[in-house]
């Protein structure tokens, strides 16, 4: 199914304006850029951790996701 939705200006922040059926419940989605095409996706919260490593098996991850980031070693400790 594909529809359009209104965008507008709300507070500094774009929002997006559902059409009825692609309503989410809660009040909270997760949202995420597509790095091939720069799509914008929301997608709803899983209900509990299981849903939540499937949801993110289904998900692609660039090869060199996180590849730059500066970690320091880790501490020693006694």
């Amino acid at each position: 199914m594909t529809t359009t939705a209104k965008l507008f200006i709300t507070g500094g922040s774009q929002a997006v304006l559902l059409p009825r059926g692609f309503h989410f419940d809660g009040d909270e989605v997760f949202i995420r850029r597509d790095p091939a095409t720069g799509d914008v996706v929301l997608s709803r919260k899983p209900e509990n951790w299981q849903r939540f490593f499937e949801q993110a098996a289904r998900t692609q991850v660039l090869s060199d996701f996180l590849e730059d980031r500066n970690d320091q070693p880790p501490i020693e400790r006694e």
